[in-house]
């Protein structure tokens, strides 16, 4: 696999003493028999007030990270009869919120790049600078119907990942920053010259741009990818800004930490972590084997199921090596309110985790630096890093991808 030669590198990270936490948002938790516990009714899951009170109840426990997750729901899950698109919760959730950086997932394979960066460019000012994007790439044959495409597999899923999130970098980078001029004077908006196209082409389209919307708050705006789906070339050019790392049980996920962290420094390294706890008066390993009962949970992540008090501890020692932790709670209604009890307040008496602040950009967060555009022209006595790109202003229809 290659990456184009004017690809963006990988930014020089500013490690943060503190870590920071993600809650994953989706439906009612990530047990699939969660439904039964959830504190609402089924068609709440298709309405904003639910959303509203999700990522407010996030934000006030003091998290700093929610995620959507996306796709097609898994088979057999009864009771559960619909999604809102991911990005769509994400943008809801960014007016109402203040601190809270909003990741949602979202396909590479089956969705067009060039959506997918004018939609999360505008995530990016709905919230003030907190997008990021959470990478994924579909092998489901029911992705690829929905939109007439013959399936993917294999090593096209990262080809087609790592194509994606290059052309939504160039899109993001093909208006300057001070491309908007509002000039009263001269009738004019933009300046044209400030303006750049992407001109890529790859296997499957190619994009000729520019966006339809000025560069994001932030630059760039952040990208998530799970370990293991981008190869060490595209990860070394920096496709990927942060890395979500998995494995079967808490005592393998060091390993699997510290591998990412030797393959990929400048990446910011993520521990996933699925969680059930003692709450309400029962026991966490009682509350799983009744949720078992209706549906057993299979997942890849690590899972932790006891005390608070445990589940602190395990977090105090992941945070020593990772950037961040992401938690997926068993039942969101019910690992949320313990959470915010107990577990977020602990670690903050301990000094582990980074302090929430209105208006901190997700790139600030990972300690990134805000990029230049790779269009612009450099400073006086600096060299150019990429050739001048043509210009737009005759080609303007020439968008789609």
């Amino acid at each position: 696999m290659s990456t184009s030669p004017d690809a963006a590198q990988a930014p020089t990270r500013v490690s943060a003493p503190q870590g920071f936490l993600a809650l994953e948002l989706d439906g009612d938790g990530a047990h699939p028999a969660a439904w039964r516990k959830a504190r609402h009714a089924p068609t709440g899951l298709l309405d904003g007030a639910r959303i509203r009170a999700t990522v407010l109840a996030a934000e006030s426990a003091g998290f700093h990270v929610a995620t959507f997750a996306d796709g097609a729901l898994p088979a057999g899950g009864a009771g559960i009869t619909g999604r809102l698109n991911a990005l769509q919760r994400a943008a809801f959730a960014g007016p109402v919120t203040s601190s809270l950086v909003l990741v949602p997932e979202v396909d590479t394979v089956y969705t067009e790049p060039f959506h997918v960066s004018t939609q999360l460019a505008s995530l990016d000012y709905v919230s003030g600078g907190r997008a990021g994007w959470l990478v994924a790439a579909s092998d489901n044959a029911a992705d690829a119907a929905a939109v007439g495409r013959e399936l993917v597999g294999g090593a096209g899923l990262a080809r087609e990942a790592v194509d994606s999130v290059e052309v939504s970098r160039r899109l993001w980078d093909s208006w300057e920053d001070d491309a908007v001029i509002r000039d009263v004077a001269t009738g004019r908006y933009l300046d044209v010259d400030k303006l750049h196209y992407a001109d890529f082409a790859g296997d499957s389209y190619s994009i000729k741009g520019p966006s339809i919307i000025p560069r994001p708050l932030q630059g760039q705006v952040p990208v998530l990818a799970p370990a293991g789906l981008l190869s060490a070339e595209p990860l070394s050019a920096g496709s990927a800004d942060a890395l979500l790392v998995s494995a079967p049980t808490p005592e393998l996920l060091s390993a699997e930490v510290a591998d990412a962290r030797a393959a990929t420094p400048s990446a910011a390294i993520i521990a996933e972590l699925d969680v059930v706890l003692d709450a309400r008066g029962q026991d966490a390993a009682a509350r799983l084997a009744e949720l078992d009962a209706h549906s057993r949970w299979e997942s890849p992540r690590a899972r932790f199921v006891g005390s608070a008090a445990g589940l602190t501890e395990l977090l105090a020692d992941l945070l020593e090596t990772v950037d961040g932790v992401r938690l997926h709670p068993a039942v969101l209604d019910v690992e949320l309110e313990e959470l915010a009890r107990l577990v977020l307040p602990a670690l903050r008496r301990r000094g582990r985790l980074a302090p929430v602040q209105p208006d901190t950009t997700f790139r600030e967060l990972l300690g990134l630096p805000r990029p230049a555009s790779r269009y612009a022209a450099p400073p006086a006595g600096a060299p150019s890093a990429v050739h001048p790109a043509a210009h737009p202003a005759a080609r303007q229809g020439e968008n789609n991808d």
